[in-house]
């Protein structure tokens, strides 16, 4: 299976503090601000640390640097792969917020059975791609990507992976390589042990901690470490080598059919009219095209795969379907 180019309960108060006090849309600005939006809400569903925080911190700061809003804020609200946020997003009644999110949250959706869908948002935008790595402690064993797999299949769950919420990105390319190595949906369920954690933090600190095998994250949470020497790279996801890991060969070339880039976007509450929408994708598409966004791509080391409105929505009904069928036959969901 090859994937290009694809990145709880609800709790009705969750969101209450992170949505309280935000202004309503505002033609000329309010509060002495020449922005159209006053006051934005940026919620992040997970903890901070992983690439959907960097993500929402960065639209933050671009924003307020670009005069595109008055005042931005950020609020984390993990749990369950971003479903949790998810839940409370779908209705949230202030059309100044938007909820970061991606392709860990198709997943999670479906391995969650959540109730909350993302069919039931507004989407407003695709922003950004990025590459996964596979890596373990500088210490380890393995030296290979083909080191990691044997020891799989041979020591099954005595192997740990680490990385992202249960189903999500990191999850779902841990299942495909194992399958491309051949390894039943049956025996993946059986012998794949995934530690899921809600931020890359915590993933990053159970790798330098040596409390896991490996890991997978994106490109941007592990780069820093595997080029200070704290950690080893075996794989990078993506159809070319990445400039960050240079010397770290693509699951390809490995001899693994399976090429995984990880998407993240934002959307709005499902509750807001045609107006509000497209003055939340202006906004964004004015950052998308600042400056300030662009070198922010660079410096994170994030593609831009900028994709507005009504095609992010065609976009995301094909992606939550072409993920279903993934995780089907992975067998991480039935």
């Amino acid at each position: 299976m090859r994937i290009i180019r694809t990145g709880a309960a609800p709790v009705g108060v969750v969101l209450a503090l992170a949505l309280a006090g935000c202004s309503s849309l505002a033609a000329n600005g309010g509060g002495g601000s020449d922005a159209a939006i006053d006051e934005l809400s940026i919620v992040v569903p997970a903890g901070p640390g992983g690439g959907w925080d960097l993500t929402g911190r960065s639209m933050q700061a671009d924003m307020q640097e670009e005069g595109l809003v008055g005042t931005a804020t950020v609020t984390n609200v993990d749990g369950a792969g971003g479903t949790v946020g998810l839940a409370n997003i779908a209705n949230a009644t202030d059309p100044n917020t938007l909820l970061v999110m991606g392709l860990v949250m198709v997943g999670a959706v479906e391995t969650n059975e959540s109730q909350a869908r993302i069919e039931d948002t507004t989407p407003i935008a695709r922003l950004t791609e990025e590459q996964e790595v596979i890596v373990v402690p500088a210490e380890s064993p393995y030296e290979t990507i083909d080191d990691l797999v044997e020891d799989i299949k041979e020591n099954g769950k005595d192997v740990s992976i680490t990385g992202g919420s249960a189903g999500g990105t990191d999850h779902i390319l841990a299942g495909m390589l194992l399958q491309a190595a051949g390894m039943p949906s049956e025996h993946i369920v059986n012998n794949l042990n995934y530690i899921a954690y809600s931020g890359g933090g915590e993933s990053l600190a159970a790798l330098l901690g040596n409390n896991v095998s490996a890991g997978i994250s994106g490109v941007s949470e592990y780069a820093e470490q595997v080029q200070a020497g704290e950690l080893r790279a075996l794989a990078v996801s993506g159809e070319e080598r990445v400039d960050a890991l240079p010397d770290t060969p693509t699951l390809t070339e490995a001899g693994y059919d399976v090429v995984l880039t990880n998407w993240r976007g934002v959307v709005a509450p499902g509750t807001i009219d045609e107006a509000e929408k497209e003055a939340l994708t202006a906004a964004v598409t004015e950052l998308a095209e600042s400056d300030a966004w662009q070198a922010t791509l660079e410096e994170k080391d994030w593609d831009d795969a900028f994709l507005p409105g009504d095609e992010f929505d065609t976009y995301l009904d094909e992606n939550i379907a072409e993920i279903q069928v993934v995780l089907r036959d992975i067998g991480l969901v039935r």
